[in-house]
């Protein structure tokens, strides 16, 4: 009697340990692929549904990074490349990211009808406020590129409350002109809606020496099954309006300004920080970096990234640590980022010889 109930007790037993451990270890895989390919949601705002992936918990300690990509592009294809790359990792794992797509620009998104009412750019800055109730965050730090950049400018204008700080990748402040209309109507005949888009999204020489980057984007673009919701998106950016912005006039909270040295919103970019409020702007200038610099030189604004969210009190132990080991070392030789040319920074008389990073009271301007 009692060896029968031995047995029983180790036939019963080996099932359930190997089954708890199993569950554990599937339960920390389901975690790690809910963190690498983020939570989807579609999110109703007053003026539609909204496509959004959040990667990381919804602990609302800190702001949420909250991004807004550009035209042709979608979330993933605009930040995915930052956002995996080695040194980024760091600040992944402290923040909660919050993908928007613009809408109907998503993965799978199914077509808008011809006569379709796109909303407009004022409109979707509208519905992001309906995001951050969603997943219950008080405030973001905001990056946007391109027409992404334009609408986070517009929502933090409209909610600087909810805004901690703010990236802008290729930011154009201004509404399109009557010449700019009428080049815009001639190249719509002449040129393809990828190719319209190409020139917003790359410089001439990338264009010309026709880059893996270029030739990757051009693919996927023609390849669209809803190259129409495309079409719609971009007929909104070029009706934007005129952001009202001067120095008494500006954004609340820091901001960091990135534009390629050949990228074809250098200019706009240039006039946007002329603007800024010189005591919270940061104006960051890529060398060889293009029209994208986000996908380009990860590493360079990686960089730039942590010193921004150091200076708003964020990470400041461990990220000041890691960056000045590696600051001292790219300034020693300079070949580790830059090749043979040398970089150049131009920082406002409160800093200390260039040694420490400006918080965002200060002016900085990095050519790099």
């Amino acid at each position: 009697m009692t060896t029968e109930m031995q047995e029983v007790a180790i036939t019963e037993d080996k099932p359930l340990l190997t089954g708890q451990a199993d569950s554990t270890k599937d339960a920390e895989l389901a975690a790690r692929i809910l963190l690498d390919q983020g939570q989807e949601q579609s999110i109703e705002t007053p003026h539609g549904v909204l496509h959004v992936t959040l990667h990381g918990s919804r602990s609302s300690r800190r702001p949420a990074i909250l991004t807004f990509h550009d035209v042709g592009l979608d979330s993933k294809s605009c930040f995915s490349t930052l956002f995996k790359f080695e040194e980024m990792q760091e600040i992944v794992k402290s923040f909660t990211l919050i993908h928007i797509d613009a809408p109907g620009q998503e993965e799978g998104a199914a077509a808008y009808p011809a006569n379709y009412q796109y909303p407009s750019m004022d409109t979707i800055a509208e519905m992001i406020p309906a995001v951050l109730q969603f997943f219950n965050f008080r405030t973001v730090i905001g990056i946007g590129v391109g027409a992404g950049a334009y609408v986070l400018s517009k929502f933090t204008l409209a909610n600087p409350d909810s805004v901690e700080g703010l990236v802008l990748v290729n930011i154009d402040t201004n509404a399109r002109g009557w010449i700019d209309w009428a080049a815009q109507k001639l190249s719509s005949v002449t040129h393809s809606l990828t190719e319209q888009i190409m020139t917003h999204l790359f410089s001439q020489e990338e264009l010309s020496s026709s880059t893996e980057l270029v030739q990757s984007n051009r693919e996927r673009m023609n390849k669209a099954p809803h190259v129409g919701n495309i079409e719609h998106f971009w007929k909104a950016y070029n009706s934007r309006g005129h952001l009202q912005l001067d120095r008494t006039n500006t954004f609340k909270c820091p901001v960091m300004l990135v534009v390629g040295d050949q990228a074809p919103y250098e200019e706009a970019a240039v006039e946007c920080n002329s603007k800024m409020d010189p005591t919270t702007t940061s104006f960051l200038k890529m060398a060889d970096a293009g029209g994208q610099p986000h996908l380009t030189q990860p590493a360079k604004l990686t960089e730039a990234f942590k010193y921004f969210i150091q200076g708003m009190g964020y990470m400041a132990s461990s990220c000041m640590t890691r960056l000045s080991r590696s600051r001292t070392t790219s300034m020693s030789s300079s070949y580790s980022m830059d090749g043979s040319r040398s970089r150049s920074r131009t920082l406002s008389q409160g800093s200390q010889g260039g040694q420490m990073p400006p918080s965002p009271s200060q002016t900085m301007e990095v050519s790099c």
